[in-house]
């Protein structure tokens, strides 16, 4: 090994130990950012090394040097158009997409590197086993991620798609990944086995995913991300690079870790949710007040008297606020009660919205001060306290339904909104959640429904209280 190949390894040992530490600042919403500018530096610099290492062993022909840097070329411009283009509301859907291809490109590492290996029938069980591996996640990954895109974006319906024999399907996908998976390590120079087990893994990975219900989104993504993460881990292996064995070993034990909480949130096993059947999808929208006697409506006017002379108030977003886009609306209505001595904070449910952490990013966008967001356990006991609790497109986190059993979210953990002195909601309508069923917290007698859409009515509500303030 040259004096080059081996500064490089260096090189690529450090970038290896920046993704650990980028991931240890994402802990925390104050150096989250600056986790994520440096995880994305380290991994520049890697790319740039394994460049300069290819030069130097003359691995690639100036052909394979112009399909290389064009690719580059292509997927630096469409990942920097994609991330800049994106709506906040299509970030899941992005997230998605981004894991397909991870997942991919982790599953083709695999395949080519066995069909190009001049010596396919010889490579020991510690290339093939990880390899097989790789291939057979990394094609679920693949077409379970653009199956969840396709539910997010409805272009697939968000509903759980169930049909007669699924479940002996998948029982036999499984068998035939297995078998084929056991023939590849046992013969990697066979390519029906290697085909078969692509093949059923891209079929399990569709047929995985398509009975899982919307409610369930934010979950699946989290999976398909630690599938991801595995799936590169065991690349790694295969061509035998450390700092893709650490970077994938961090995604994927980082993705089950948070895959874990969030079914704990939810009050579900992983299991029961990959079995699926759970979350009904977007519902249609009913009319204001569902014809329900029991609902008391109110005025933006009732509400901005409430919110200027209230000593705390505790902000609950849902996915209905990153759906009107009224994150920025929100931060200056936040600020402006500040301003006046109110005690202001936001409650975030461990699955607010279609993606771990999404309220959290869509506030941080409006310049929300990171202090104001309180996570569940913590501000469940501050809800006694407030003297509003106002509810922005939230609904079956909020439902106290779940403390009871007998329904689709019983024992599901929820933020205790009903607890607060007064509750505002903002909806538009009286539409059921991804759950599928009634919100007893719209029948509250302490409940003031604003019917109106997210982003005007904060607005509204932001123009009313600065006229009594002034």
């Amino acid at each position: 090994m040259s004096d080059l190949e081996t500064t490089i390894r260096y090189v690529l040992l450090a970038a290896a130990a920046c993704f650990v530490l980028g991931l240890r600042l994402m802990n925390s919403p104050a150096t989250a950012r600056r986790g994520n500018t440096l995880s994305a530096a380290a991994m520049a610099v890697a790319i740039l090394a394994t460049g300069v290492l290819l030069a130097e062993n003359g691995a690639i022909t100036a052909t394979g040097w112009i399909v290389l840097l064009s690719a580059v070329l292509v997927g630096s411009a469409a990942g920097l158009y994609a991330a800049r283009s994106v709506q906040m509301t299509a970030m899941p859907q992005l997230v998605s997409l981004f894991n397909a291809v991870g997942g991919g490109a982790a599953a083709l590492l695999a395949i080519g590197h066995v069909l190009q290996h001049e010596h396919a029938a010889a490579l020991p069980a510690r290339i093939t086993i990880p390899g097989a591996i790789d291939i057979l996640i990394g094609a679920v990954t693949f077409s379970g991620s653009l199956v969840a895109a396709g539910k997010l974006q409805g272009i697939v319906p968000g509903r759980p798609i169930v049909f007669p024999g699924a479940r002996a399907l998948n029982v036999l996908l499984a068998l035939a990944f297995t078998g084929s998976a056991v023939w590849l390590i046992a013969d990697p120079a066979s390519g029906p086995a290697l085909w078969l087990l692509t093949l059923a893994g891209l079929a399990f990975g569709v047929t995985m995913v398509l009975p899982i219900g919307g409610a369930d989104m934010p979950v699946v993504i989290s999976l398909l991300n630690a599938f991801t993460g595995t799936a590169v881990g065991m690349s790694g292996f295969v061509i035998g690079e450390p700092a893709l064995i650490i970077a994938g070993a961090l995604v994927g034990a980082s993705g089950t870790i948070l895959t874990k909480l969030m079914a704990d949130a939810m009050n579900r096993s992983i299991p029961a949710i990959i079995i699926g059947g759970f979350g009904t999808g977007d519902d249609a929208a009913g009319g204001a007040g569902g014809g329900d006697t029991h609902v008391h409506t109110v005025t933006s006017d009732d509400v901005a008297i409430q919110l200027a002379y209230a000593q705390k108030v505790i902000i609950v977003p849902g996915y209905g606020l990153a759906a009107a886009q009224a994150q920025h609306e929100l931060g200056d209505l936040a600020a402006l009660l500040s301003e006046r001595g109110v005690e202001v904070s936001y409650a975030i449910h461990p699955v607010a919205g279609r993606m771990p952490g999404h309220m959290n990013v869509l506030l941080a966008e409006a310049n929300v001060p990171y202090p104001q967001l309180k996570e569940m356990e913590e501000v469940n006991p501050e809800f006694a306290q407030a003297d509003v609790a106002l509810v922005i497109g939230a609904n079956d986190v909020t439902n106290p339904a779940a403390r009871r059993p007998g329904n689709a979210i019983s024992g599901m953990p929820i933020l205790d909104v009903d607890q607060a002195k007064s509750i505002v909601v903002i909806k538009r309508s009286m539409g059921h959640g991804y759950a599928g069923i009634d919100n007893e917290l719209y029948t509250d007698p302490k409940t003031g429904m604003l019917f109106t859409d997210a982003k005007q009515g904060v607005a509204d509500l932001k123009a009313a209280v600065r006229e009594f303030v002034a």
